[in-house]
């Protein structure tokens, strides 16, 4: 058997010092995410990531840069994530959008109001993302290649 993580990408938008996250139902609890999700087939990471950013939350995403490339493994699950991080700005919200399934609602929290709870964070890598971002970690989006 050959090993194959998700690939996944996420979004950090942030705006007067608040980042645009997701709170959503998940195996049962409720916990705060990066607006995030699966790579489709013959989808690229950058549609992906405006494409999620867009399902979950309402709001048009700009990809400005990539914030950091991340594997993951879940310690329950030992799924394995590999997960490209984008951070960029948004604009167009269209609050009449009905979001993806599982989410509650698309919500803006300072990191502080993050790390207050911990527990509602759906994994370790909110925070590494936001931190990363946080540390003027970004990379051009030439980065990525498509052939």
């Amino acid at each position: 058997m050959i090993w194959k993580p998700h690939a996944t990408v996420a979004a950090v938008i942030e705006r007067a010092g608040k980042f645009l996250l997701v709170e959503e139902e998940i195996d049962g609890r409720v916990v705060f995410n990066q607006p995030a999700g699966h790579l489709e087939p013959d989808e690229t990471l950058y549609n992906a990531v405006i494409r999620e950013t867009r399902e979950e939350t309402a709001w048009d995403f700009v990809p400005d840069a990539i914030t950091g490339i991340y594997l993951w493994k879940h310690d329950v699950t030992a799924r394995s994530y590999l997960r490209v991080t984008f951070h960029g700005s948004c604009a167009n919200h269209n609050p009449a959008q009905v979001l993806d399934d599982g989410i509650i609602r698309a919500v803006w929290l300072s990191r502080d109001e993050l790390i207050a709870n911990p527990k509602k964070l759906r994994s370790p890598l909110v925070m590494h993302c936001i931190d990363d971002y946080l540390a003027g970690k970004h990379y051009p989006l030439a980065l990525l290649v498509n052939l």
